[in-house]
């Protein structure tokens, strides 16, 4: 009896680990902040988890008053955006509705820098797919 319960508890402890091993770490960010620190905050937190975890797969999802961190002439982290999106584990994607409600064109988002038709959707879509969701505030 005791060996056929150590040999349960030994296999899953086995396959829990193996499990833990190989899930893929995927991760949507929610971004609808116009604060800087914010920005700041996820640009730091992307740098974070692709240094600690470089197979990571990462994608920010923006709408509402998130988008300027994403518009040419409005972002605080151009350069920081072009880098990770340059890198692609992360992918930036811009909500079509909320362009269209602040009169965004394509043409004005920063290289790299996706849309979608739905911010929400896509944020939705993501956690059905496993994904972990992180709301971007302070």
């Amino acid at each position: 009896m005791k060996k056929h319960f150590l040999f349960i508890v030994t296999v899953t402890l086995l396959t829990v680990c193996v499990n833990a091993q190989t899930t893929p770490y995927k991760v949507v960010f929610d971004m609808t902040s116009i604060d800087t620190i914010n920005q700041q905050a996820l640009i730091r937190e992307l740098g974070l988890i692709l240094d600690s975890n470089p197979d990571a797969s990462l994608e920010v999802v923006f709408y509402g008053q998130g988008l300027d961190l994403v518009i040419k002439d409005r972002s605080s982290q151009p350069a920081a955006i072009q880098k990770l999106a340059a890198g692609k584990k992360v992918s930036f994607k811009v909500c079509a509705i909320a362009m269209k409600r602040q009169n965004i064109e394509n043409s004005q988002l920063l290289a790299g820098v996706e849309t979608v038709p739905d911010g929400i959707y896509e944020l939705i879509s993501k956690q059905r797919e496993g994904w972990g969701y992180i709301k971007v505030a302070h």
